[in-house]
């Protein structure tokens, strides 16, 4: 871990999967299906995690079979939701937030993030940034500009709990301090300025104006 920061930060953007919660075999039943009706080989989702689904699909199939190719594979997403649990630390931490300081900022569209949010129970905010609601998706930093707008903050005030390499370059695009989660990637492989292993290592603490953190 390294030093966490000393300046007040005014808001929280926490990504959905693979750092709140762990959907992974449901993600990975829904992908592997689609593969195999589409014809990919076993490896077609190497490298993507973290990315958004219509970008994946986008490098995968022709454009002129692209609606049907991400339709399919977001009626499979919606329709399992077996498994997927809250990762430690999570909820607290995503509770430990004034509602008016916190956002999820999630690749997911709209509806698979609402229905994997319910299946959970965990705390949503107010504020949810998916998919739906930027042109462009992680890597570009426009989903953590778009949650800090909603916010009323500077993207340069928030902080950013990540997963994959493709959101924390969008964070550090968009000028975010970053905390990056061990799990989906290895450590080596995350570029932040915190890197924890869980968000149970976070500490924060409350103060004029906003907020500072301290890992355990």
């Amino acid at each position: 871990m390294t030093s966490s920061p000393s300046r007040t930060l005014a808001a929280a953007l926490f990504d959905l999967d693979g750092t709140l919660i762990d959907s992974t075999p449901a993600v990975n039943r829904s992908w592997i299906r689609w593969g195999e009706e589409w014809g990919m080989t076993p490896d077609f989702r190497e490298g993507m995690h973290g990315r958004p689904a219509r970008d994946i699909i986008a490098a995968l199939v022709p454009e002129d079979r692209f609606e049907a190719a991400f339709n399919r594979v977001a009626e499979l997403e919606l329709a399992d939701v077996d498994d997927i649990v809250v990762l430690d630390g999570a909820a607290e931490l995503l509770g430990s937030f004034d509602d008016s300081r916190r956002a999820i900022v999630t690749s997911c569209t709209r509806p698979l993030a609402a229905v994997r949010i319910a299946a959970t129970g965990i705390p949503a905010p107010s504020v949810v940034v998916t998919v739906d609601d930027t042109v462009r998706g992680k890597p570009d930093p426009d989903p953590f500009l778009e949650g800090a707008r909603r916010l009323g903050v500077d993207p340069r005030d928030c902080v950013v709990f990540e997963d994959a390499p493709a959101g924390l370059a969008a964070a550090r695009a968009a000028g975010c301090f970053t905390v990056a989660v061990v799990g989906t990637h290895q450590a080596a492989e995350l570029d932040a300025d915190i890197v924890v292993a869980s968000l149970a290592d976070i500490v924060v603490t409350p103060t004029e104006g906003g907020f500072t953190l301290q890992t355990r």
